[in-house]
């Protein structure tokens, strides 16, 4: 008969059966398996790094209504617009198609009225986030590249409109790193999937590490990140074999310069365990703070559960969270109706002023940059008379910053008379995306990656910091 042999598996098949189950750093644990023969890099990938300059924020609160938020019906008050509506104007292109265009001038559906010291006019489909107005920025010069809305929504992430490319948070944490080692440093709250799939949150050729984190509203918002064994004991025992794995695998190969990183991240997303779902309960937010976002006791669903849980991770040191309102269907894109807009902003607007009176309230938008954003307005024109939506727009639409190094109770830019065409100071997806690296305390020029031979950056070849942003 043989003798019994103990049998080690190896290190590879080990870590595959331990956490495969359990992928809770997406794209993390395939990256670091899969690399084994690379070079080259940080020692930590997810180290904290010192910025290119002193910086205004250390985190960013990502806002994304996706769908295309009409800014003639919210943000960009037109007046002409409402007199003139139901005459007819020329444009040369319409939905992506050139040629000559006679459109009807369609009135907004909502008032505007001015609000706080600054005076900004914001219509009644915001009427919560209107009384913040003097804390925002207000860019009512925004231009994007293209009129559909998976190119455009991969353009406001990526600055890539055709071409998957590595998003604005994967850029920030490649940049600097992460505050907290028991969280992710990127971290994406979304009910449903939005145009683009998880592009919109990818690390695409940046190291793994860096691409956002999935959480979905909801009882269990990270799949699998309670532990799956029996006891604390028993997970120790098997962390303790995993080390010795990795002492191991680690002395055979002394020159690698990586195998130190990989172990790293590994213990950050064991690290998830403990700190990941004391995030999620918001037992002991107070009723007061509960009722300043419209959360109901109890609820996990509702995008004021995620501002709450935003502000949280912003407490923990994470350093780039993105919400994003609904996914690919159901949301802003009203071509048949507008007032399709009223429920969708009474999910948002409660929630988002919220979020930027607790964070004051704290202390903290003094060092968090808030962006709120979508991936194009819409039209002020129709092709009938008596349409009652509008269609997706690029040539021009709305965002706003608030926070820290933002110049507050402003507007900058502006439309033509009627919202179809900038009217003074345009903002490029590019030029805004190299204004929030800035504010965090990145040359958006300076921050590349080698990849195929080329140094690829955020903002590609293109893009200027908006000085009048800046406070």
């Amino acid at each position: 008969m043989t003798p019994f042999q103990p049998v080690t598996p190896p290190r590879r098949e080990f870590i595959r059966s331990m956490v495969g189950g359990s992928l809770i750093f997406p794209g993390l644990v395939s990256q670091l398996l899969a690399e084994d023969a690379q070079r080259g890099g940080a020692l930590d990938p997810l180290a904290a790094r010192p910025p290119h300059f002193t910086p205004k924020a250390r985190r960013v609160i990502f806002l994304y209504l996706s769908g295309g938020v009409s800014h003639v019906d919210s943000w960009d008050p037109k007046p002409k617009l409402f007199a003139d509506a139901g005459k007819t104007v020329s444009v040369d292109e319409f939905q992506g198609r050139p040629g000559k265009f006679s459109m009807y001038l369609k009135r907004p559906q909502w008032d505007f009225r001015p609000y706080g010291s600054s005076g900004i006019e914001v219509s009644d489909l915001f009427p919560h986030t209107a009384r913040c107005v003097d804390d925002l920025c207000v860019i009512r010069s925004m231009k994007s590249d293209h009129t559909n809305h998976y190119e455009a929504t991969l353009g406001i992430h990526t600055g890539s409109f055709n071409f998957a490319r590595p998003s604005l948070g994967a850029w920030t944490s490649y940049g600097l790193g992460t505050e907290n080692r028991n969280l992710p440093s990127y971290i994406v709250i979304a009910p449903k999937t939005p145009y683009a799939g998880s592009q919109v949150w990818a690390s695409d050729f940046l190291p793994g590490s860096h691409q956002g984190t999935l959480v979905v509203p909801g009882a269990e918002p990270v799949a699998n990140v309670q532990r799956r064994v029996s006891s604390q004991e028993l997970q120790e025992l098997e962390l303790n074999l995993l080390g010795r794995q990795n002492r191991r695998h680690q002395q055979q190969r002394p020159a690698d310069p990586l195998l130190d990183a990989r172990i790293k991240s590994y213990e950050t997303a064991f690290g998830m365990q403990a700190e990941m779902p004391e995030v999620f309960d918001l037992s002991r937010e107070s009723d007061a703070t509960l009722a300043l976002y419209g959360l109901q006791r109890g609820s996990t669903q509702g995008f004021a559960w995620q501002c709450l849980v935003a502000r949280r991770l912003a407490e923990r040191g994470v350093r780039f969270t993105e919400l994003i309102d609904t996914g690919s269907s159901d949301n802003w894109d009203a071509h048949g109706d507008m007032t399709a807009h009223a429920p969708l902003a009474r999910n948002v607007d409660q929630a988002i002023a919220g979020l930027l009176q607790d964070l004051k309230l704290r202390g903290m938008l003094e060092d968090t940059l808030v962006v709120w954003t979508t991936e194009f307005g819409r039209t002020p024109f129709n092709a009938a008379a008596d349409a009652r939506g509008r269609e997706h727009h690029h040539w021009v639409f709305s965002s706003w910053l608030a926070g820290a190094g933002v110049r507050a109770g402003t507007v900058y830019g502006s439309s033509d008379e009627y919202g179809i065409h900038v009217g003074q100071d345009p903002v490029h997806v590019h030029d805004f995306h190299a204004t929030l690296l800035h504010l965090m305390g990145l040359n958006h020029e300076q921050l590349t990656y080698r990849h195929n031979g080329r140094d690829y950056r955020l903002t590609d070849v293109a893009g200027n910091v908006v000085k009048g942003l800046l406070a």
